[in-house]
């Protein structure tokens, strides 16, 4: 029998509240479906695979007293505040469904009047706008599924902090960030990032036929895994170490996304001495064994790869051509 839970955050650090995530991610027990509420204050949070120069006015947000923080995941770079709301579905690989997840979150809303639609590669939009941007990563034991909730998120800042790729803009034909997203608060203004917990919570449980189990959001501080998890994702080194150095010699964005790709060279023996992969593609260990095939390859002609394999396939030719 599936059995359901519920947690909800009563902090507003994101590094505890991914931590958190992560450590119900490495440990739930089988045959269980939880759904994770969270609010980060004056967060970018930019996907595993991404280079936070590249996506993130990181000084003028640090020396605001905003955050910085990598997720797990992949996908690109989005603004958290107050004003939105954040979820998290961490599922047994055997029950692991996005439409019903999703379904979830569109029931939710339905109570409010609004009709929403899943669009592109992993939005949620309203009147052809998106207002949840979402991403996925598989676990050992669990899935892992978590988005955000755009209900009145401050738009000024969310362009003062963050520096979206023009190449993306002008696919999908737009001038500005703001203009691609849309706070639900302008459909519905009684709306709020707090009075959607229960319809959030009640839709879940409508969703998937029973009653969650609430789970106590202070056990999870006093956890020392948890305090661990949270000590490594926020330290200088996983966020910002392996980019400070990092010189694009290699732009596109494919379907599946953008990428920037730093090369070092070793011209007397043609090989291709070091390179990282900065992407907002949804798949961060595709992006590695990318990076693991290229490390050591010869500059002369490109290494074999899996032909069906569109993303590595695209990498190699964006460097071979």
């Amino acid at each position: 029998m599936n059995k359901l839970q519920v947690v909800v955050s009563n902090q507003y650090d994101p590094f505890l509240n991914r931590a958190v995530e992560q450590y119900l991610t490495d440990n739930q027990e089988e045959d269980i479906t939880t759904m994770y509420l969270w609010k980060n204050q004056q967060t970018v949070v930019i996907g595993y695979n991404q280079n936070p120069y590249s996506e993130c006015n990181v000084k003028l947000l640090l020396d605001e007293g905003g955050h910085l923080m990598r997720r797990g995941t992949g996908g690109g770079a989005v603004y958290h505040d107050l004003g939105n709301i954040n979820f998290s579905f961490i599922v047994d690989k055997s029950l692991y469904d996005v439409r019903k997840q999703l379904s979830v979150i569109q029931d939710a809303l339905l109570s409010y009047g609004l009709q929403t639609e899943i669009s592109g590669r992993n939005d949620l939009t309203y009147d052809g706008r998106k207002f949840s941007g979402n991403a996925f990563a598989k676990g050992q034991k669990n899935n892992l599924h978590h988005g955000t909730i755009l209900i009145k998120t401050d738009g000024e800042l969310m362009q003062r902090y963050l520096i979206v790729d023009k190449a993306k803009l002008l696919k999908n034909g737009v001038k500005s960030v703001a203009s691609r997203v849309i706070n639900l608060s302008e459909a519905v203004p009684e709306l709020t990032s707090e009075n959607i917990k229960q319809p959030l919570i009640a839709s879940f449980e409508k969703v998937y036929g029973g009653k969650a189990e609430m789970l106590d959001f202070d056990t999870f501080i006093k956890n020392s895994e948890v305090q661990a998890i949270r000590e490594h994702i926020s330290s200088n080194d996983f966020l910002f170490g392996r980019w400070k150095q990092f010189k694009t010699t290699k732009k596109a964005r494919f379907p599946w996304g953008g990428v920037e790709i730093a090369l070092q060279i070793d011209e007397a023996n043609a090989i291709i001495k070091d390179i990282q992969i900065a992407s907002d593609c949804l798949e961060p260990e595709t992006i590695k064994q990318a990076e693991q095939l290229l490390q050591g390859a010869s500059t002369k002609s490109s290494p074999k790869y899996d032909s069906s394999n569109e993303i590595i396939g695209d990498i190699i030719n964006l460097i071979y051509d």
